[in-house]
């Protein structure tokens, strides 16, 4: 089992996800005579896990659950949270304006729970390389620690550091980097020279205008181009049945031919009246999730 790729059977080590509902799920590290309790029941490892493909079923004493392969979208739902973390929203804009793609060199500062992380390691899979710098000793040796459980240790090198200080500890060989601290201003010349001569991009994220109009303006002082600040709002549209009215435009139009003509065939689906046609329509929520951060993106230019 690696993050970075999919293994079919469940082995003794893994780290799987149970899925007990669409909104509930936890990680568990699979480990011979281990037992896992839910609100279904137990799980034993031994017998339930071990040897059995991942996506199966499996029967607890008060129902069932399912056994997931774990992907970055499943860890960052299910994770410890030891800071506040990003989501898939703003995560999967700031791998695409990144230009990820496998063998990029990418630093990033701060670490925090690793959400980004995962994402990141599976885009640059399996010849790229990350560079993250956590301030915070013990979540830098915790991170450390999940990544070599994860199977993704190879591809990740962990730093507790001041960023703002102390850079990312290496120069001129990043593709991009990747900033989400309180000043990123003063870490904007450390991800310049972190980046290679060829140029790269960098990705700021920030909850705060203030942050972004000082961040911009240290871009623009350290010669970087191509300045955009995103803010992205999840709207997701609720599917729903209606029946409508339809109109008679008299006996010898085309519609209502049409009409008597299909109305056998869905006299036995539609409850309706029969001067009406049921379709399926989406609706705008009553209530959209507010502001999550901005996500400021900059290019440094060829030297």
């Amino acid at each position: 089992m690696s993050f970075a790729e999919y293994s079919e059977s469940i082995a003794e080590g893994d780290v799987a996800i149970i899925y007990l509902s669409h909104d509930s799920m936890m990680p568990v590290k699979v480990q011979r005579g281990a037992q896992t309790q839910t609100r279904y029941g137990v799980i034993r490892h031994s017998q339930d896990l071990i040897g059995h493909k991942y996506g199966s079923k499996v029967s607890c004493s008060k129902g069932w659950v399912h056994v997931l392969h774990p992907t970055p979208e499943l860890w960052t739902v299910s994770l410890p949270h030891r800071t506040q973390i990003l989501y898939t929203t703003d995560i999967s804009m700031i791998t695409m304006m990144l230009e990820l793609k496998p063998g990029s060199i990418v630093c990033e500062s701060g670490t925090g729970s690793g959400s980004l992380s995962h994402a990141i390691i599976r885009s640059i899979a399996p010849t790229g390389h990350l560079h993250t710098v956590e301030f915070h000793q013990q979540r830098a040796l915790k991170v450390q620690e999940e990544f070599m459980e994860h199977r993704v240790g190879n591809m990740v090198t962990v730093r507790n550091q001041d960023v703002c200080k102390d850079g990312f500890g290496v120069s001129g060989v990043a593709d991009a980097a990747f900033l989400d601290i309180p000043s990123p201003w003063d870490a904007v010349g450390h991800a310049k020279s972190a980046l290679k001569k060829q140029g790269g991009r960098v990705c700021s994220f920030s909850p705060c205008i203030e942050q972004v109009q000082r961040t911009c303006a240290a871009f623009t002082d350290h010669g970087f181009s191509e300045l955009c600040t995103i803010e992205i709002l999840l709207q997701v549209h609720d599917v729903r049945t209606v029946s409508l009215p339809v109109p008679d435009f008299g006996p010898n139009s085309d519609l209502n031919r049409d009409q008597n003509r299909d109305q056998n065939q869905t006299q036995n689906q539609n409850q309706s009246s029969p001067g009406a046609v049921t379709i399926k329509t989406t609706t705008v929520p009553r209530e959209i999730p507010g502001h999550t951060g901005f996500l400021t993106f900059a290019t440094k230019p060829r030297t």
